[in-house]
């Protein structure tokens, strides 16, 4: 199985070395050196990582034959694909690739149906699952230990305890109000 894990971004200096975007929770398996990754769009690889380093946070790789600013920056956009095996988990069993939670049923505790898992959103704080509801809407999830209590990839679900409005807009609850006792508003 092919997945994307990392896209390759801007050049950094000028002996070939790129700045990429990460799009696996194990970079330094995925893009190690020595790593051989296919490319989209495919003329552009396979690459071999010849290095790679962290600066200011962010990951610089250098591939084999790629030695200056113009040949780096002529990568800029390609998407990095690895070759997994599709029966591998995480070493971490709190841990999932995204293709084992992908098409997940998503339930609430007492097994009523939410929807299915669609795509899985990777923001700077958490992860987002967006679920696919029975009447086509979606629902976004946040994958956090406090609502998702529990993936279960033998029966093929994921069971929610959400807070509520986070299904239901009906079932929001106002944390906070500026008006006071009076029902003047403060502000």
């Amino acid at each position: 199985m092919q997945l994307v894990v990392a896209r390759i971004g801007r050049a950094h200096g000028i002996k070939g070395e790129v700045t990429v975007e990460v799009r696996t929770d194990e970079p330094e398996l995925r893009l190690g050196p020595g790593a051989v990754l296919a490319t989209d769009p495919a003329s552009a690889g396979p690459l071999t990582v010849e290095t790679g380093r962290v600066h200011s946070g962010r990951l610089l790789l250098r591939f084999a034959g790629v030695k200056d600013r113009t040949a780096a920056e002529a990568l800029r956009n390609t998407l990095l694909i690895a070759e997994v095996d599709p029966q591998a988990t995480p070493e971490d069993p709190e841990e999932f690739y995204d293709h084992q939670l992908m098409d997940l049923d998503v339930v609430l505790a007492d097994g009523t149906a939410i929807g299915r898992i669609t795509e899985i959103t990777h923001l700077p704080s958490q992860d987002l699952f967006i679920v696919e509801r029975p009447d086509g809407s979606e629902v976004m999830i946040p994958f956090v230990e406090e609502i998702v209590t529990e993936i279960d990839l033998e029966e093929q679900r994921a069971v929610i305890t959400p807070p509520p409005g986070l299904i239901d807009d009906s079932q929001a609850e106002v944390a906070s109000s500026r008006d006071d006792e009076t029902g003047r508003d403060q502000g």
